[in-house]
C-alpha cells in the first residue's frame, strides 16, 4: 500500500492529534496501536470520548501502511465536513418550520455511493443526513469530490446505533420509512407528505435487523427487468424524487 504521509486527510503523532482535537478540527476516526499505553494515548482516548470521535485499536502494521514516518502509535483521519450532533440537527430542522426530510444511511460503506446519495439528497431537498460512526464510508476528500460538494453544504450527523436515531425521530413526530425489497408498498402508494426520514441499507445486506424491526413502514421500488436489485445511490435518487414530487403537489 502506498504511504500517504502528505495526505491532508491524515493526522499522526500524539501531540499533533491532541492539538487538532482540542482546536475543534473535525475528525472522522482515530486508530491507536494495539497495546499502546502512555499518558498521551490515554489523553487521546479521553478526548475522543468527550468529542464523540470513534476510535479503534489496530495492529501496528496497519498504521505503518498508512504512514512511513514516526506516527507514535496514533493515526487519525480528518473529516472533510463538520459534523452536527444528531439531536441538535433534528432540533434545527424542526425549528426551521419546514416539512422534515431526513436521510439515514445504514452502513453505506462505498465512498462513491455515499457521495452520489449526498448529491441527490441536496438536490431533492433533504435537510440532514445521518451516518453510523462505525461501518459507514469515511467522509473524506474522495467522498466530498464524488458528492460534487454536496456533503459540505448539508448537515451531517453520526450516531453509534441506528436504532437510537429511529427512536428519537419517532419520538419527535417524524415517520420512518425503510427502503427494502421486503417492502409491500410502491413509493407512489405511500404518503410522503408527512414529516419523514428515509433509511437506506448497506450495498450487500440491505437494512439491518434493527431497522427492519423499528421502521414505521417499508417501501419497495417496483421493477420489471431480470435484475432484481438497484444500486443504492440510484434507489436513493428515485425515492427522493417521488418524495419531492408528492410534496410539490400537496403544496401547490
Amino acid at each position: 500500500m502506498k504511504h500517504k504521509d502528505n495526505s491532508p486527510d491524515l493526522i499522526f503523532g500524539t501531540k499533533p492529534l491532541i492539538e487538532a482535537i482540542t482546536a475543534g478540527k473535525s475528525i472522522d476516526k482515530v486508530m491507536i496501536k494495539r497495546g499502546a499505553q502512555n499518558d498521551s494515548v490515554t489523553q487521546i482516548m479521553r478526548l475522543c470520548k468527550e468529542h464523540e470521535i470513534p476510535f479503534q485499536h489496530v495492529p501496528e502494521i496497519k498504521l505503518n501502511k498508512l504512514v512511513a514516518a514516526n506516527h507514535q502509535g496514533v493515526v487519525a483521519f480528518a473529516s472533510a465536513v463538520d459534523f452536527t450532533p444528531f439531536e441538535e440537527m433534528v432540533a434545527q430542522i424542526l425549528e426551521e418550520g419546514k416539512n422534515p426530510l431526513i436521510l439515514l444511511l445504514d452502513e453505506i460503506s462505498d465512498v462513491r455511493n455515499l457521495g452520489a446519495i449526498a448529491r441527490s439528497a441536496e438536490c431533492m431537498g433533504v435537510q440532514g443526513i445521518v451516518v453510523l460512526e462505525k461501518g459507514s464510508a469515511r467522509i473524506g476528500a474522495d467522498a466530498l469530490k464524488t458528492s460534487a460538494g454536496a456533503l459540505a453544504k448539508m448537515r451531517i450527523s453520526r450516531v453509534r446505533k441506528i436504532s437510537d436515531a429511529i427512536y428519537y425521530l419517532q419520538g419527535s413526530g417524524i415517520r420512518v420509512f425503510g427502503a427494502t425489497e421486503r417492502g409491500q408498498a410502491a413509493p407512489y402508494e405511500v404518503d410522503f407528505s408527512v414529516p419523514m426520514a428515509l433509511i437506506l441499507g448497506s450495498e450487500s445486506t440491505g437494512l439491518s435487523k434493527e431497522s427492519l424491526r423499528l421502521c414505521d413502514e417499508f417501501i419497495q421500488i417496483p421493477m420489471s427487468g431480470e435484475i432484481n436489485s438497484l444500486n443504492v445511490s440510484v434507489a436513493a435518487g428515485m425515492l427522493l424524487y417521488e418524495v419531492q414530487r408528492q410534496r410539490k403537489i400537496t403544496t401547490s
